[in-house]
């Protein structure tokens, strides 16, 4: 199979919208990362998804949507969730809830589950999409399972180039993390996985506990985000055949970001990731970052990246 790289122009997303129409993957931009999208009441189509990745089927995928109208024709939606909708939608914020029996969200994208991942990108290309389709997209981050999301088009393209027919290449991702996933229980928040909405924010809501019984949301397998090499964390510096991706003072041979801002070390993640993998080094150590707010999921995704597999 030859990937297709199209401008996110309207003929771009006519001819995605196209493919999905017919059951086929198209990987797409987001405000977050790239996602690697299929119509999520067509299970054919979302099978593709898993079978580009390599992803593990007890990993259950977030489905897309328009916003709290197509939410609701999917899941249900308490006061509390609500609130949290009104206030982070459009926006890097998914939503674990209980789906409605009558859905038609193919089975394979909850992995068997009762709940349903949901979110609504703030992303123009993604909604587009979502209103061709009338429905919505599970999407994935568009990148072999375990490996490091894409946040460019190019990085679509080096894990899943040969295995997708097209990409709509819509530039960098500004976000350039994934999203925050919350399952909401009755009056509290449980955060499954950190991301571009900081748990600070969430407590304003509600209150907030941390972990899962087992997995229940995207991201949550121990070794994930992983580039090919060793990864060292809370390096100060770098040792022999080592790249040091540096943070604030930790210059490093690439910096997530030489102000020590977590917004923009969050925006180069990936993208330092990617550029310390393709190094000719034999092994990559980064920088030590602090945890709070953006800071715990970026700590996330690294040590992720640094767990045994």
């Amino acid at each position: 199979m030859s990937t297709e790289t199209v401008a996110p122009d309207p003929a771009g997303v006519s001819l995605a919208a196209t493919l999905l129409r017919t059951g086929s993957v198209v990987a797409v931009p987001t405000e977050t990362v790239y996602g690697l999208a299929a119509d999520a009441t067509n299970p054919a189509a979302v099978a593709r998804i898993y079978a580009a990745k390599g992803r593990p089927s007890f990993n259950p995928l977030i489905a897309h949507v328009s916003g709290a109208e197509m939410a609701a024709e999917h899941v249900e939606i308490s006061p509390l969730a609500r609130g949290l909708i009104d206030a982070f939608w459009p926006g890097p914020l998914t939503l674990v809830l209980p789906r409605k029996p009558e859905s038609p969200i193919a089975a394979i994208v909850t992995a068997g589950l009762p709940t349903l991942a949901v979110r609504c990108p703030d992303h123009p290309v993604p909604q587009a999409l979502i209103a061709a389709l009338g429905r919505p997209l599970a999407a994935p981050s568009a990148n072999a399972s375990g490996q490091i999301s894409a946040t460019r088009a190019e990085h679509v393209l080096k894990t899943l180039g040969g295995r997708i027919p097209l990409i709509i290449d819509g530039g960098s991702c500004k976000g350039g993390i994934e999203s925050t996933i919350v399952a909401v229980d009755g009056e509290s928040l449980r955060l499954l996985r950190p991301g571009g909405i900081p748990r600070e924010a969430l407590e304003a809501f509600a209150p907030v506990s941390l972990g899962s019984s087992g997995i229940e949301a995207p991201g949550m397998m121990e070794s994930h985000y992983a580039p090919t090499k060793p990864l060292r964390l809370e390096a100060e510096s770098e040792r022999d055949d080592e790249f040091l991706i540096g943070f604030g003072p930790v210059t490093g041979d690439i910096s997530l970001s030489p102000a020590g801002d977590p917004v923009e070390a969050a925006a180069r993640l990936f993208d330092c990731l990617h550029a310390a993998d393709v190094s000719g080094a034999g092994a990559i150590a980064v920088a030590p970052v602090p945890h709070e707010g953006l800071g715990a999921a970026i700590n996330d995704r690294l040590r992720r990246a640094a767990a045994p597999r």
